[in-house]
């Protein structure tokens, strides 16, 4: 089948991550926890896409900086589950892997692996880049209209009104550009964006059969995706996952949790960026808000005393999750804000660049987190709850995290 992306957009991607670990750029890799099978319309893509943009534009002010922009998207259909089993209605059933694997029904059928599944993947990927692009080059992304949005959103609530110092100086920033007569709809810096994509390459077999030798190079990429990582239970410095993505040229990208020594994260560095390339290797922590602290300045220091030019980005979702008393998986909105202050305290002791921000959400008005604009409780947590997997922020929340960001960016 056609490759889903081309190795020339992967080598732009690896030096736009390139500045972001030279302090120069912010990462902002953000999407679902894991795509779903039922989900694919144009409206869906084109929510979440929105969510993305918005936060981008906020970030972007925030930082001062160019946002590198990655979904999790077009090819997030497997997950890593902590047993392979689960029990439904007192029924032990295969663990619902993602619907890249077998399907979220709880019957023995449903559960059962299905390799046509694969094939599904793909072509939904390749609809979901389709109509991306589209967005993104169209008009969809054009500067002006995204921060019209995140006005709305700002007049919308009272917990959104303690951004309007943010939202009137980039309002008054575009202002200034149209008075020098930049023109907001016919300069293409401000009318079309980057996306790139990404994934966890965990189906190594899906991966392979898309991996090709670039024309211009004679370079391996995996064209599935611009960039790829492997997750906290899959990043064994000898283990597949990390031969595979060590013969691909690709940026890739490394989980890292609370448990990671430094010794680890240092052979992981050795092992997927010997070159030490600027841009080819990302460190997403999610360390929990609780750790953070305590097990990441090790980390930072063994890292930077290496040599390494590594961007770091910070995952404050996973490290966060629990089981309400409803049993559902969830996630509080102020330890996922507090785990970024940490990563941004300790960045700031370390004399390092905290590069970026790694966030699951939706442009859906779910109820999956708790707190955060609209105060989410435990009682409200099945309304719309739809996540095939882990929860997710909705778009206010999402927006309202990116305002936070910026507000650290700043100081």
């Amino acid at each position: 089948m056609p490759p889903l992306v081309f190795a020339g957009e992967a080598r732009r991607l690896t030096a736009a991550l390139g500045e972001a670990a030279s302090g120069r750029a912010f990462v902002l890799q953000a999407g679902d926890c894991s795509e779903s099978f039922a989900e694919l319309s144009a409206d869906s893509i084109r929510d979440k896409l929105r969510v993305i943009l918005q936060m981008a534009v906020v970030l972007t002010y925030g930082a001062g900086l160019p946002v590198v922009k990655i979904g999790r998207i077009a090819g997030q259909f497997a997950k890593p589950r902590s047993s392979p089993t689960e029990v439904v209605d007192g029924v032990e059933l295969p663990a619902f892997r993602g619907h890249m694997v077998n399907d979220d029904l709880p019957t023995q059928q449903a559960r059962t692996p299905d390799p046509s599944r694969l094939l599904a993947a793909y072509h939904q990927s390749a609809s979901t880049l389709n109509l991306l692009r589209a967005f993104t080059k169209g008009g969809f992304a054009d500067l002006s209209q995204v921060h019209s949005w995140t006005q709305q959103f700002v007049a919308a609530s009272e917990e959104g009104r303690r951004y309007e110092q943010i939202a009137g100086e980039i309002d008054r920033a575009l202002r200034f550009m149209a008075a020098c007569g930049i023109g907001l709809t016919t300069e293409a810096a401000l009318h079309q964006v980057e996306l790139n994509t990404s994934h966890e390459a965990l189906l190594l077999g899906y991966e392979e059969a898309l991996t090709r030798v670039d024309s211009l190079t004679g370079d391996w990429y995996d064209c599935s995706a611009h960039m790829l990582w492997v997750g906290e239970r899959t990043r064994q410095v000898d283990g597949a996952h990390i031969e595979f993505l060590s013969g691909v040229h690709n940026p890739v990208g490394a989980k890292i949790g609370p448990a990671a020594t430094p010794e680890e994260v240092l052979a992981i560095c050795e092992r997927l960026n010997p070159s030490r390339i600027p841009g080819r290797l990302t460190l997403i922590t999610r360390m929990g808000s609780a750790k953070v602290r305590e097990r990441l300045p090790s980390l930072l220091e063994a890292v930077a005393g290496s040599g390494h030019p590594v961007v770091w980005v910070c995952d404050p979702m996973h490290g966060n999750t629990f089981v309400s008393d409803s049993g559902h998986k969830t996630r509080r909105f102020d330890e996922i804000v507090d785990e970024i202050r940490g990563f941004f305290e300790v960045h700031h002791d370390s004399g390092t660049w905290p590069g970026g921000l790694h966030v699951e959400l939706t442009g859906d008005d779910v109820t999956e987190c708790l707190g955060g604009i609209g105060d989410i409780a435990e009682d409200q947590l099945h309304e719309r709850y739809t996540t095939t997997c882990d929860p997710r922020l909705n778009a206010r929340q999402a927006i309202d995290l990116a305002f936070r960001v910026a507000e650290l960016l700043r100081t």
